[in-house]
């Protein structure tokens, strides 16, 4: 058992430590989700690619909106938590001012790339859709690149979501509102291994 996991992890501690992992010679992406420290590998060429492709569609849907990489969330009931999701969908000026953690209010749509290792399905297919709802994010879109799947996680109802929309890469699944978006994921299945 490490010591994050023996002692009690206070907001002010985490946040103290995650800067620390930043400023790090290789930088650790550090989360506190469901009351547990977590350590998301860093992405590789495909999963950024990934990323490039939905901020070019969440663009050209709505321009007045951004595709932010990596803006850390304070998440969960009474914001006990801290999650960096792979892309937030949220108004331009949304984040402006807020700094590392912000506050998820705003934020229409977190979306989460699955990597290639061990943590991934704990904490991309169960913590983190439970505590996006519990923030009340509209929607949780998940690329599972294990499965070749894209999961749309909507209609939170502070404990959960209450709809979830499961397609095989391939298909066109809509991003309900506040998104509002058709998306065609045949393109996933080229960067998928």
């Amino acid at each position: 058992m490490s010591v994050a996991e023996e002692s009690v992890l206070t907001q002010d501690v985490f946040e103290d430590l995650a800067r620390s992992a930043i400023r790090a010679e290789e930088a650790l992406r550090l989360e506190f989700v469901n009351g547990k420290l977590g350590v998301k590998a860093v992405p590789d060429g495909d999963h950024g690619r990934i990323i490039a492709w939905l901020t070019q569609i969440c663009m050209q849907a709505d321009p007045s909106r951004w595709l932010f990489g990596e803006q850390g969330l304070r998440i969960e009931s009474y914001r006990r938590g801290n999650a960096r999701p792979d892309a937030s969908l949220a108004p331009m000026e949304t984040f402006a001012g807020q700094g590392e953690w912000a506050d998820p209010d705003g934020v229409l749509m977190v979306v989460e790339v699955t990597s290639y290792d061990e943590d991934t399905d704990r904490r991309d297919r169960v913590e983190k859709p439970r505590a996006y709802a519990e923030s009340g994010i509209p929607v949780y879109l998940l690329i599972d690149r294990d499965t070749c799947e894209v999961k749309v996680h909507s209609q939170p109802d502070g404990v959960r979501y209450e709809q979830v929309i499961t397609v095989p890469y391939g298909k066109t699944v809509t991003l309900p509102e506040p998104v509002g978006i058709e998306l065609d994921t045949e393109p996933l299945k080229n960067w998928t291994r």
